[in-house]
């Protein structure tokens, strides 16, 4: 009898694997990135695509991989998708060339589109039991959470020891363990789901998301040009053609009339935008930490601790918080403690700032843990019960494509102030500082620009984030209750 009971905790603990994987990876290069501009010698173009390619490729295709599961099973696509994921590792590890390991990351990127989905799907058949359930979800969620956090504190540790390709080959065994254990602990379920995925919709998702921000990046890294104003135009009638799409089919990749309810809006830009600056911030604040103040990776990476752990904690403690003040106040709190962190930034500069840092990262934390743990219950509970799987996917998605659009569009927001700013002697201030021969004063201008690109970048995500808290107070009438 004892086997029954103690297979699903099992089972969560094997799912758990690959999550923490995938989650780790959209957030492990933040510290590498001087490392491994020293070793590749990436453009400032190609950095930005390093980092984020693989979260577009996991936002991408996440909803068409969770439907693909649905219909021809959860187990099978994990274990593809592990294999994947695995292998592809093991190359970026040892990638020559920048073009190498961006093509790498989006093999990486689509592996982690085929485990998140099915992951989560498979929690229900572990646990018929709903307060079961309930608590293995909020564990799903809190280790995700813990994987985004703690990527950049096991990069610093493995950097201190080994060169940058290490942070990859991590990913092996627990990959192999799955591959192992799953087989006997998670069994093959499919949804009955009518409809086939429409291959159209995701390509033409794909497209018009990758065309858009290789746009955006074009232009920030070397100003206005014809090229990159076509290709995003192109971009942009492509994801509205997308969206059109979607309301004509009978089955769609994304039911786009769930974003009439403003509360079921409100929850999927909450599941986006904090992901999108904590992305943003921790990259560019890794590079100030580095590049600027000179700190070594692996005291950097320890930086990063305190406001790793509470980011993880909010995540656990936050469903019985919700309870009791209610989602409205959650959302206007998750809101209002980011904008707050993230101004705590403005007073770091070239000189210093470790402590503003250090608090910047808790206090924010607070704020990115309850965006985790609270957007994909607010989604579902918004909107009816039937439709609750679409909403959990877009959910989802959304966290994804907050990961990867933090740094493409925030990023090149930085990347341009540095370009109109800084000395032009590279395109980025690790390739700068890096460069034999600079003088000292062009070195002060180039840290000086980084500074305020850094600075431009926090008020303008610090400003989104209040406009949310108030659109949760005021659209968010009547407490909602939580899935």
């Amino acid at each position: 009898m004892k086997t029954p009971v103690r297979r699903p905790w099992l089972g969560l603990l094997v799912i758990l694997a690959p999550v923490l994987l995938v989650a780790m990876d959209g957030s492990v290069l933040f510290l590498v990135m001087p490392e491994l501009t020293t070793e590749l010698r990436p453009t400032a173009d190609e950095s930005l695509w390093i980092l984020d390619v693989y979260g577009f490729a996991v936002g991408s295709l996440l909803v068409a991989f969770g439907n693909i599961g649905d219909r021809y099973g959860r187990l099978k696509l994990l274990m593809i998708g592990a294999a994947l994921f695995g292998t592809s590792s093991a190359g970026a590890s040892f990638a020559q060339t920048p073009e190498q390991l961006i093509g790498l990351r989006a093999l990486m990127g689509i592996a982690g589109a085929t485990l998140l989905p099915s992951a989560l799907a498979v929690l229900g058949e572990l646990f018929p039991d709903a307060r079961q359930r309930s608590r293995a979800i909020g564990i799903f969620a809190a280790a995700f959470a813990a994987g985004f956090a703690i990527g950049p504190v096991a990069a610093g540790q493995l950097l201190d020891r080994f060169w940058w390709g290490s942070v990859f080959l991590i990913n092996l065994p627990v990959v192999a363990v799955f591959l192992v254990l799953a087989p006997f602990l998670l069994r093959d379920v499919r949804a009955v789901r009518p409809g086939k995925v429409d291959v159209l919709s995701v390509l033409t998702s794909a497209s018009g998301l990758l065309l858009t921000v290789y746009a955006v990046k074009r232009i920030a890294a070397g100003g206005f040009d014809l090229t990159p104003a076509v290709l995003g135009t192109a971009g942009v009638l492509t994801l509205t053609w997308f969206v059109r799409r979607q309301r004509r089919l009978e089955y769609p990749l994304i039911e786009v009339t769930l974003f009439r309810d403003r509360v079921f809006s409100l929850a999927i830009i909450t599941g986006l935008v904090p992901l999108a600056a904590w992305s943003a911030t921790a990259y560019l604040a890794g590079i100030h930490l580095q590049s600027v103040l000179g700190l070594p990776v692996q005291q950097a990476a320890l930086l990063a601790v305190p406001g790793a752990v509470v980011l993880t904690l909010t995540c656990v403690i936050t469903p019985a918080v919700v309870g009791r003040i209610g989602i409205r106040s959650a959302l206007v709190a998750c809101h209002g403690l980011v904008a707050v962190g993230l101004l705590l930034l403005l007073l770091v500069d070239a000189g210093g700032g470790i402590v503003w840092y250090v608090a910047s990262t808790v206090i924010a934390g607070i704020g990115y843990g309850i965006s985790f743990s609270v957007v994909a219950d607010v989604a579902v509970a918004a909107v009816p019960t039937e439709r609750g799987g679409s909403a959990a996917a877009i959910a989802e998605t959304s966290n994804e494509l907050g990961n990867a659009l933090g740094i493409a569009l925030l990023g090149s927001l930085a990347a341009a102030v540095f370009r109109l700013q800084g000395p032009g002697v590279a395109g980025t201030l690790p390739e700068t500082v890096q460069t034999a021969g600079v003088p000292a004063p062009a070195i002060a201008d180039a840290e000086a620009a980084f500074v305020l690109g850094l600075h431009l970048t926090v008020v303008v995500i610090a400003v989104i984030h209040v406009a949310l808290a108030v659109l949760s107070a005021r659209w968010i009438r009547t407490p909602v209750p939580v899935a």
